[in-house]
């Protein structure tokens, strides 16, 4: 266990300068259509974060880690927020940062287990300090999930859009992405409410 963390750990330090070949969702992804027979086609293709429009950066943070910028790796406030909605009955929130979910999509896959968050809640503050936060937002949108096979930005714009990141535009990355908490069943076509409310919320803070 400690060798895995310790692995772990050093990737993350090489991922300061080195763009990930792959990832654990990747490769689950892989697995599952192998197991189940499917057919499995990845797109995926790294790009730099000057590449992807500042739209897209900025619909990505206000939908998924709005205090990105704020916290240093964990967002509490959310965090309490989403216990609190669980304790009351409610629809469970997201109280993931993008850094939590960068190093579950790097190491760990969709899975959920104890020893699995106290794994990542240890290697959080590690990419914290290695990456910085705009690295970690590169790496985040690049490896994202963003549907069937669908890795990244680019791909995502380009199966999604048919046009790049660097060229998405202020609505069409919104709809990108109101579908990450969900991206292998949800259609950015279809994300008319939550949509707006990312754009709202992107107005709010000045983007």
């Amino acid at each position: 266990m400690a060798l895995a963390w310790l692995l772990a750990a050093l990737t993350l330090v090489a991922a300061r300068w080195i763009d990930p070949p792959t990832t654990a969702v990747h490769i689950q992804r892989r697995l599952q259509a192998w197991i189940h027979g499917t057919p499995y086609h990845a797109r995926y293709k790294f790009i730099p974060l000057s590449q992807i429009s500042p739209e897209l950066q900025h619909a990505v943070i206000a939908a998924e880690d709005a205090r990105f910028y704020q916290h240093h790796g964990f967002d509490w406030h959310a965090i309490q927020l989403a216990a609190e909605d669980d304790m009351d009955g409610g629809r469970m929130r997201g109280g993931s940062t993008l850094t939590q979910q960068l190093v579950k999509n790097l190491f760990f896959g969709t899975g959920r287990s104890f020893l699995r968050k106290g794994a990542e809640f240890t290697l959080v503050p590690v990419a914290e300090l290695v990456l910085g936060k705009q690295r970690i937002l590169e790496l985040y949108l690049n490896v994202v999930e963003w549907g069937p096979g669908v890795y990244g930005a680019d791909a995502a714009c380009r199966y999604h859009d048919e046009t790049s990141a660097r060229n998405i535009g202020r609505q069409q990355a919104a709809r990108l992405a109101a579908i990450l908490p969900a991206p292998r069943t949800r259609r950015p076509e279809r994300m008319n409410r939550y949509s707006a409310i990312i754009l709202e919320r992107m107005r709010q803070v000045g983007w």
